[in-house]
C-alpha cells in the first residue's frame, strides 16, 4: 500500500486519518523508544497488509452473502485505514525509516501465510478463530494504549482498539449463525478457539519485525535469536499492559458457557492466555 493512495473511505467507517492530529504528536516524548517504534511499525506493516487476507476470506465465504459483504467493504478498509493511520505516525515521529522498502520485504513473506489452506475446515469454527484473532488485536491495541502517555498515540489505538472490539462482534454473531447450522458442540468450538490462540503467537510479529531490522540495520541476515529477543522485548511491554479479564472474557464468549462451568475452565484459559500472549 503506498502512502500516496487515498485513504479507504467505505460507508459508514467510524472515524477518518483527519480526525487524528499528527501536526500535535509530542515527538520527543517518543522519538528515543526504539521498542515502541518496533511495536508500532510491526502493527503497521501487519495491518497494512491485512486487503490479501480479507480478500481470501470473502473468498471463503462467499456463499455467505452478509458475510463476504462485510468483509470486503467494511472490514477490509477499516483494517487497511489502521495500517495507514499507523505508517503516518511512524513517518512523523521517525522520517528516516524507509516504510515502503521494508513493507514490501516483509509483505513478501507474509502473504504465503494468508493461504485459504490455514483456515478452519468449517465455516462456523473459522468464525470462532477469528475471534481469537480479533481478541488479540483488541487487547494488543489497549495495551499500547496504557504503555505510552503521548496523546496522539493514545487517541488513535484507542480507536483502533475500538474497532477491533467492534469487529470481534461481527464475527462473534456470523459465528452464531453458522454454528447453529453446522449444530458444532462445545468441544470442536473449544479446540478451535485454543489452536487459533497458540498459532497466533509470534509469526506475524517476526516476520514484521525482521523485516524492520533489515531496513534499520541494512543487511539481510538477521539471526532469528535477534528476531525472537527483540519480539520478547516487545511482548514484555504489552503483556505489562494487557486487559488480561477482558482478554479471558472475549476468548469465553463463543463457548456460550454457563456460570458454573465458566468458572471451571476459566483457570485453564487464563494459564493458556497468560502462557501463549504473555510469554
Amino acid at each position: 500500500m503506498s502512502d500516496s493512495q487515498p485513504a479507504p473511505a467505505p460507508a459508514e467507517m467510524p472515524w477518518s486519518l483527519a480526525d487524528i492530529d499528527y501536526a500535535s504528536i509530542d515527538i520527543a516524548s517518543v522519538r528515543d523508544n526504539r521498542t515502541l517504534f518496533y511495536l508500532l511499525t510491526a502493527a503497521s506493516f501487519i495491518e497494512s497488509g491485512s486487503d490479501t487476507y480479507a480478500s481470501n476470506l470473502a473468498t471463503y465465504y462467499d456463499d455467505v452473502p452478509d458475510a463476504a459483504k462485510w468483509l470486503s467493504n467494511h472490514w477490509e478498509s477499516e483494517e487497511l485505514q489502521h495500517g495507514l493511520a499507523l505508517r503516518r505516525y511512524v513517518a512523523h515521529v521517525w522520517p528516516e525509516f524507509d516504510w515502503q522498502r521494508g513493507y514490501d520485504r516483509f509483505f513478501a513473506e507474509y502473504r504465503l501465510t494468508c493461504s485459504l489452506d490455514n483456515f478452519e475446515r468449517s465455516q462456523a469454527l473459522e468464525m470462532a478463530a477469528r475471534c481469537v484473532v480479533e481478541t488479540g488485536t483488541a487487547t494488543y491495541y489497549r495495551a499500547l494504549e496504557q504503555a505510552t502517555d503521548e496523546p496522539v498515540l493514545r487517541d488513535l489505538t484507542r480507536r483502533i482498539a475500538n474497532d477491533e472490539v467492534r469487529h470481534y462482534k461481527h464475527f462473534f454473531r456470523y459465528f452464531n449463525t453458522l454454528s447453529g447450522q453446522e449444530r458444532l458442540g462445545r468441544g470442536k468450538v473449544f479446540i478451535a478457539l485454543a489452536r487459533r490462540l497458540l498459532e497466533i503467537k509470534n509469526e506475524d510479529a517476526e516476520i514484521a519485525l525482521r523485516n524492520v531490522l533489515r531496513i534499520e540495520q541494512d543487511r539481510e541476515d538477521i539471526p532469528d535469536r535477534e528476531v525472537r529477543a527483540l519480539n520478547s522485548r516487545c511482548s514484555a511491554v504489552v503483556r505489562r499492559h494487557l486487559p488480561l479479564e477482558m482478554t479471558v472474557r472475549m476468548l469465553l464468549r463463543p463457548l456460550h458457557l454457563h456460570a458454573r462451568l465458566e468458572d471451571f475452565v476459566r483457570r485453564p484459559i487464563v494459564a493458556m492466555v497468560s502462557r501463549v500472549m504473555l510469554y
